[in-house]
């Protein structure tokens, strides 16, 4: 694991690395819920995705763990296919917008969450450049709320760019952005 530097006096010690994402998927769940603003039945809806989305042969999930043990921030994702049902959602919006070719060769990253207790200090940017750093794919496609917000922002100085917008998802309460960026990711 990798310890993040320049964070602030509460990521002290926080490291970054691989963690088993299904023995932890509880713990991960609590972060994205309180990071998310998810409620108890979304949570065990979400469970059931992480779960089947870890059965992936190519799935690859890291952690930040304080010197506890504690987990306050997560990613995962997995090379794209187009059979996925994100893929089949997201193809519609990028081929209308010439971009469906970013749904090939791509590596997706399927959720980033940093408990809001410890944003703000590049535990998000160490997890998602450490993910991406280690996979074959040449391409990085994700998903965000389609709003001006702090996540966005990251991404987009990570090089990220807007792919296509207002991108609804059945039972998504927001529209959302599908953002695509070369690896590697940019560093600042």
């Amino acid at each position: 694991m990798a310890a993040v530097s320049g964070g602030g006096p509460r990521t002290t010690g926080v490291r970054v690395g691989p963690i088993d994402l299904a023995a932890r998927v509880d713990e991960a769940l609590a972060v994205q819920a309180v990071a998310f603003g998810l409620g108890a039945e979304e949570i065990e809806v979400r469970r059931h995705i992480v779960l089947r989305h870890l059965d992936h042969p190519h799935a690859r999930a890291l952690g930040a763990l304080t010197p506890g043990d504690r987990l306050v921030g997560f990613v995962y994702g997995m090379p794209n296919e187009r059979g996925h049902w994100w893929s089949t959602v997201v193809e519609p919006y990028l081929r209308a917008t010439g971009s469906a070719h970013w749904l090939d060769d791509s590596f997706v990253v399927t959720e980033l969450h940093v408990h809001p207790d410890f944003q703000n200090r590049g535990l998000g940017r160490a997890l998602i450049t450490t993910l991406t750093d280690a996979v074959p794919q040449p391409r990085s496609i994700l998903s965000a709320i389609d709003t001006d917000s702090p996540a966005r922002g990251l991404y987009r100085s990570l090089g990220y760019r807007d792919l296509a917008r207002q991108v609804v998802f059945p039972s998504a309460p927001k529209p959302y952005a599908v953002m695509g960026a070369p690896l590697p990711l940019r560093r600042t």
